[in-house]
C-alpha cells in the first residue's frame, strides 16, 4: 500500500513537471513569435526608410546635376532618376522579402529563396528582355520623361521610364503601363519643330486676294508676338474649292508640345481679322421656293 501511494505521488510530481515544461515551451514559443513579429515590423520600417532616403538622394542628384561639369538636360536627367528609383525599389523589396521569410521560417527561408530563384528563372527571359530594351531606350535616347510619343496604338506623355516598364499618360487621363520588351516601334512627337496648320473658309463672293492679304499680314504679326513659333506661319494658298466655300490654308512650325495652343490662338485671331474686315465666312443657307 505504501508503495502504491509512493507511485501515485511520483506520477503526480512527474505530471506537474511535464505541465511546467509545456507551459515554459508555450511561453517560449509565444515569446519567439512576438519577437519575430517585431523583427518583421522593423524590416518593413527599414524598407520604407531606405526607399524614402534613396528617392530623396536621387531627387537631389537630379535637381543639382545641371551644375556639374558633365550634365544632362532636364528630361534625360528625370529619365535617369526614374530608372534609379526603380532599381532601388526592386532591390529593397527583394532584400526585404527575403529577410522577412528568413525571420519567419529560419532555415526554411533558404528553401523559399530556392523556390523564388526557380520561379525567377522561368520568368528570366521576359525580365531580361524588358530590362535590356529599357537600357537601349535610355542610351539610344529614343524618348525621355515628358515626351509625347506613340507606341503602337497607345499615345500620350511619358510619365516614367522604369527598369522593366514604361508608363504613358494619354490625354484622357488613362495610364498605360507597357513592358519595355514589347516596345518595338516608337513615334516621338517631341523631337524637332512641329507643324501647325489652319484652314480658313471664305465665301465665293468675297475678294480672295484681299482675304489672303489680311491673313498674311496677321501671320507676320503673329510670328513676332509668339515665341513658340519657329517658322512661319504663312499662307500656302487655296487648298480646296467647294460649292459654298473656298478654303485657304495657313501653315508654319512651332516648338514641341505647343502646337495645339498655337493653332487655336492663330485660328481665333484669323477669325477676328476677317470679321473686322467684313469678310463673310460660309454658312448653311436654306431657301424656300414657293410655287
Amino acid at each position: 500500500m505504501k508503495n502504491l501511494f509512493c507511485f501515485f505521488t511520483l506520477s503526480i510530481d512527474l505530471n506537474k513537471s511535464v505541465l511546467k515544461i509545456d507551459d515554459f515551451l508555450d511561453k517560449q514559443d509565444i515569446y519567439k513569435f512576438g519577437l519575430n513579429i517585431i523583427k518583421v515590423i522593423i524590416i518593413l520600417i527599414l524598407m520604407y526608410i531606405a526607399v524614402k532616403i534613396g528617392n530623396t538622394i536621387i531627387n537631389r542628384y537630379v535637381s543639382k546635376q545641371k551644375n556639374f561639369k558633365f550634365s544632362l538636360d532636364d528630361k534625360r536627367a528625370k529619365t535617369v532618376g526614374a530608372i534609379l528609383k526603380s532599381v532601388l525599389r526592386y532591390s529593397v523589396y527583394f532584400l526585404g522579402i527575403f529577410g522577412i521569410v528568413e525571420v519567419l521560417f529560419n532555415k526554411i527561408g533558404l528553401t523559399f529563396a530556392g523556390i523564388g530563384g526557380l520561379a525567377l528563372g522561368f520568368g528570366t527571359q521576359s525580365l531580361i528582355k524588358d530590362v535590356i530594351n529599357g537600357f537601349f531606350i535610355l542610351f539610344e535616347d529614343q524618348f525621355t520623361v515628358g515626351d509625347y510619343i506613340n507606341v503602337d496604338d497607345k499615345g500620350g506623355i511619358v510619365e516614367s521610364i522604369e527598369l522593366r516598364v514604361t508608363k504613358i499618360r494619354d490625354f484622357n487621363g488613362d495610364l498605360h503601363i507597357i513592358p519595355n520588351g514589347l516596345i518595338t516601334k516608337v513615334t516621338n512627337h517631341s523631337r524637332g519643330n512641329i507643324r501647325i496648320m489652319v484652314d480658313v473658309d471664305v465665301s465665293h463672293d468675297e475678294d480672295l486676294d484681299r482675304a489672303i492679304k489680311l491673313i498674311s499680314d496677321l501671320c507676320d504679326k503673329f510670328k513676332v508676338e509668339n515665341e513658340c513659333v519657329t517658322e512661319g506661319p504663312k499662307v500656302l494658298g487655296i487648298s480646296a474649292l467647294k460649292e459654298d466655300r473656298i478654303t485657304i490654308r495657313v501653315a508654319g512650325k512651332s516648338k514641341p508640345m505647343t502646337q495645339w495652343d498655337t493653332e487655336m490662338k492663330l485660328r481665333k485671331e484669323i477669325r477676328e481679322v476677317l470679321i473686322n474686315a467684313n469678310i463673310k465666312t460660309p454658312y448653311a443657307q436654306v431657301k424656300i421656293v414657293k410655287e
